[in-house]
């Protein structure tokens, strides 16, 4: 199976961040999760579905939990996946990346103490086997979205 091309998925993740509509209090995100054979399998943004959505949960929301493609898939998201939310009954990203079995995430960028003191999602990830690649030559891009807030 061919090496998959981290760059084009991560910007189409950026493509899908610019989507977002940009609010004071949160990050504009796009996330795209894709197959084991290159596939696209679903994507989300920031506050597509809601205005507390976030990416993950928008894409992760578009598939069956019980898809076997997930357990051999790639999640991109231009940012870091939250390790905890504001509002308490909604499950982090980390938490949904997890119990859908997703095997690899592709980052761009860490969370920025701006909203989170401490995010951790990438050191959760990484303690339940997941592989986590950062992209941080494209974290400029996957910021350019985010430039309203005190970064």
């Amino acid at each position: 199976m061919p090496e998959p091309d981290h760059h084009h998925w991560m910007n189409r993740a950026i493509e899908l961040a610019r989507r977002s509509p940009p609010v004071p209090g949160a990050f504009s995100v796009g996330a795209v999760i894709v197959t084991a054979d290159g596939a696209e399998l679903a994507t989300g943004y920031s506050r597509e579905a809601g205005p507390k959505n976030h990416a993950e949960e928008a894409a992760l929301a578009k598939l069956d939990p019980a898809d076997p493609r997930l357990r051999h898939a790639t999640l991109y998201s231009t940012l870091e996946p939250c390790s905890e939310r504001a509002t308490k009954s909604r499950l982090p990203c980390t938490d949904r990346v997890l119990a859908a079995g997703i095997p690899a995430v592709v980052i761009a960028w860490r969370e920025p103490a701006t909203f989170v003191a401490n995010c951790v999602g990438v050191e959760k990830l990484r303690q339940h086997g997941v592989q986590v690649l950062e992209l941080p030559e494209l974290a400029e891009a996957a910021m350019s979205m985010n430039r309203h807030l005190e970064l």
